[in-house]
């Protein structure tokens, strides 16, 4: 892919983001006008404005302490803290964010915070599994979430979506409420709106997944530009992908990766990797090496968690 390609795909993200966007907000105050009118409408605008000022945050203490999180120091694991401070400094972020161990067998990472206050979650499970390259492409992959603003605007579209539920949930107790008086003539309801009001947390459910969807293929992209190894994530996502399908993918067909494609939050990892490996990326500006470190530099020491089958360390 030639760079006049891979600015044409950027523009293409941004443009269909922007469109999603606009589609939740949009749905959301059609929700709130339905069932309260210009107040609703209002309402619901307002309240989503809010959310993008004070959200995020409370956002990320609450993700990071929900999973029980704890952060890695750069003593015990500089080498890791290296190659993160290497892709913060491409990316262009002011501040690098800082790793968090999760004590837990799932092969998974996430990034929760803003530019300037970001945290990178990695649990046990992917750090004993992916090897020192294919860890740095997923972490330039959470990286490149930051450096975008996916988790603020993928924060937003979560909110208007579970906003637009509250308001249908309302309109479905109204329905209750007025049926009674409809039934015995007494009382008349705007059934078409009431029906918009119903149907409404779908549609919103359906434009949060193909947002995420874009980003996840914008930050597959912006990864392989950081590390210039886009076989590395490649890599990185067969490996997961592999473990995921445990004995529920087995018992349960389609488990965990829903069809149609639209209802997924995550697009088919085989279009990522066909992707991927179709890239031709120009060298990097910055030539200098990522370090290497080991899976295990993120030797924090563990803390026993309780389940149903018994505990595991």
């Amino acid at each position: 892919m030639n760079p006049a390609a891979v600015a044409e795909h950027a523009a293409a993200n941004r443009l269909q983001t922007l469109l999603l966007i606009v589609a939740l907000l949009a749905i959301g105050g059609l929700a709130g006008f339905i069932l309260f009118g210009d107040i609703g409408l209002w309402m619901a605008l307002a309240a989503t404005l809010l959310t993008l000022l004070v959200e995020p945050l409370a956002a990320t203490r609450f993700t990071l302490a929900l999973y029980r999180a704890r952060p890695i120091e750069p003593a015990a694991a500089p080498q890791l803290w290296r190659a993160l401070e290497t892709l913060a400094r491409r990316a262009g972020l002011p501040v690098v964010p800082v790793p968090h161990y999760v004590a837990s067998p799932v092969v998974n990472a996430f990034a929760v915070g803003s530019r300037r206050q970001s945290a990178i979650a990695l649990t046990d499970g992917l750090l004993a599994r992916l090897t020192p390259r294919e860890l740095t492409a997923v972490l330039a992959h959470e990286v490149a979430h930051i450096a975008h603003g996916d988790l603020r605007v993928m924060n937003l579209a979560d909110y208007v979506s579970r906003l637009t539920g509250v308001f249908a949930l309302v309109g479905q107790v109204l329905i209750l409420l007025y049926l009674p008086g409809w039934l015995f003539g007494g009382a008349e309801l705007p059934w078409l709106g009431l029906l918009i009001l119903a149907f409404s947390p779908h549609l919103a459910l359906l434009a949060q997944l193909g947002l995420s969807r874009v980003r996840e293929f914008d930050a597959d992209l912006a990864a392989a530009r950081l590390t210039g190894d886009p076989r590395a994530l490649a890599s990185a996502l067969s490996k997961i992908e592999q473990v995921s399908r445990g004995w529920r993918a087995w018992l349960l067909p389609g488990w965990g990766n829903p069809e149609p494609s639209w209802l997924r939050t995550h697009p088919a990892t085989e279009e990522r990797i066909r992707r991927l490996l179709a890239l031709d990326l120009p060298a990097q500006t910055d030539s200098s090496p990522l370090p290497a470190f080991t899976p295990a530099a993120a030797n924090v020491r563990r803390v026993p968690r309780w389940y149903p089958g018994g505990i595991w360390r």
